[in-house]
Formats: C-alpha cells, structure tokens, sequence
C-alpha cells in the first residue's frame, strides 16, 4: 500500500511539474525567428531578442486564467491529498483530493483546447511548440490521477 501511494505522489508531483513548465515556458508556438507563449511573444532579428506581452484578447486570457487555474487545483489536490493521508478515516476514500485534480485537468484541457482553435497562423512555418504539448500530455495524467484517487482506500 505504501508503494501505491508513493507512486500517486509522484504522479501527482510529475503532473504539477508539468503543469507550471507548460504555463510558464516560452514555447507555445515556435518558428524561425519567434516564440510565443501566454504571456509574451518573442522575435529574433538582428542578432537580438525582442519581446512583447501577448494580446489582449479575450481567448489569450482565458487560456491564461484556465492554465493558472490548472495548477492551482492540482496544487490544492496535492495538499487536500497529504492532509487526507493523515486525517481521513480508514477505509476512506480521496473524494475531494480526486474532485480538484479533475478539475485541474478539464482546465488545461479547455485552455489547450481554446489556444488549438485560436492561435494566430502568423508564420507559415511556426509549429507548435514543447509547452503545449506538455499541457496535451498533462490532461491525460491529470484524468487518470483523479481517477486513481476515487478508486483509492486509505487502509491503516
């Protein structure tokens, strides 16, 4: 039993990981010469390295409060998660720890979503960049976790 909590833990921990490199790195959609992320839009000319904060747009926004939000619920499962270990019940189970982390994980589902279909096609060779594939592989994990944690029983 040890060794299955231990491994949620870290799953847990991998996903938040995830969660905070994808929301907070400069790599959303790359080409040539820029990078964009949530918050800035990068261009390299001249040898130097120019940024600008992202768009005011409505759907940039939401997928930034969506992605926040994203860590945020699965921070607050992961705390909800040891608090449980110690003070829940035996044969209980990590309805509230299970309840944030599903929520974590249809927020970054909706933001990845949301920047899929409204990402700008400025650069005809810009590409899709590592942050949001780390968001794409958060969801999945994030599900599962969440899943694990309605299944799981806290035994003594």
């Amino acid at each position: 039993m040890l060794l299955v909590l231990l491994g949620v833990l870290i799953l847990h921990l991998i996903i938040l990981v995830l969660l905070v490199v994808s929301t907070a790195a400069n790599a959303w959609t790359v080409g040539t010469d820029s990078a964009t992320d949530l918050w800035y839009s990068c261009l390299t000319a001249n040898g130097g390295y120019r940024c600008r904060p992202a768009s005011n747009e409505d759907w940039i926004q939401a997928v930034q409060a969506l992605m926040v939000l994203s860590v945020l619920f699965c921070f607050f499962s992961l705390i909800a998660f040891v608090y449980q270990l110690f003070k829940l019940v035996k044969g209980g189970r990590f309805f509230f720890t299970a309840i944030f982390q599903i929520l974590a994980s249809l927020f970054v589902m909706c933001g990845a979503i949301i920047y899929t279909v409204m990402s700008p096609d400025q650069d005809p060779d810009s590409a899709f960049g590592y942050a949001y594939v780390l968001a794409w592989v958060a969801f999945p994990l994030s599900l599962i976790s969440g899943l694990i944690y309605i299944v799981l029983r806290k035994r003594e």
